[in-house]
């Protein structure tokens, strides 16, 4: 692939031009499996290259982390190349928690089924607010009791890791009638005006509504959240359809 300016050859497609000093892509999007992670570059609206990144799992739990910070690392090393404004990622969340730690860019999650598709559609939303608070101190409010005990505090920090989570409020515990079934299962409903949402955990017979502060001012935005809330927990498994 050569740069779109000087024409000039590129080592990987999408690469930043240092012979002219150009950018020959403005977004990346990362696709990550178990075992690699596709990575489609894209300037304005269209695809203009695509790599891949492979790795082999380890079976051991120590070395297993070893491996997913390294491969998360060349991954990283890949999107520098091409300094980009905005990076897109789906896929597991492990893996994508630690591309973000060794990242400057913000990473916008898009879904599994589509990531590419999903990426162009929100090229022209304007980006919000990013809150870069741990998201253990987004949680907080007058009721300090969470229904399923370590699952249940999992489902807030997972939450509170979207970087467009201001706050996490969680509200009383109550009585809900019908058991859940398959322990702790959570959902994020839908935005209101404001593109503040809230989160609906349940535990057995108890139901726990938490409120979350977005930084959206409006519902699509809040919406756009929301969807990216709910697959962030069917992903660790508590999603609830």
């Amino acid at each position: 692939m050569g740069c779109r300016r000087c024409g000039a050859e590129l080592e990987k497609p999408g690469d930043y031009c240092l012979v002219c000093d150009t950018a020959n892509c403005d977004a990346v999007v990362v696709a990550f499996d178990e075992r690699e992670a596709r990575l489609t570059m894209l300037y304005e609206d269209e695809i203009v290259g695509e790599s891949t990144v492979t790795t082999t799992p380890e079976s051991d739990a120590e070395l297993a982390g070893v491996q997913t910070r390294n491969f998360a690392g060349r991954v990283a090393d890949h999107i520098r190349r091409k300094r980009p404004e905005n990076v897109y990622v789906a896929g597991d969340r492990e893996l994508v928690g630690a591309l973000r730690a060794d990242l400057r860019y913000e990473l916008y999650r898009v879904p599994e089924e589509n990531p590419v598709e999903t990426a162009l559609e929100r090229r022209d939303d304007a980006p919000l607010e990013v809150v870069g608070d741990a998201p253990s101190e987004k949680i907080g409010g007058s009721h300090s009791t969470v229904i399923g005990e370590r699952d249940g505090h999992r489902v807030l920090l997972t939450v509170a890791e979207h970087p467009n989570v201001k706050k996490v409020v969680p509200g009383p515990i109550e009585a809900g009638g019908s058991s859940s079934r398959g322990g702790v299962r959570a959902k994020v409903t839908r935005a209101d005006m404001n593109g503040n949402v809230r989160l609906l955990l349940r535990d057995g017979s108890s139901v726990q509504e938490n409120r979350v502060v977005t930084t959206a001012t409006e519902k699509a935005d809040g919406e756009r959240v929301r969807a990216d809330l709910n697959g962030a927990l069917r992903e660790e498994g508590y999603g609830e359809e």
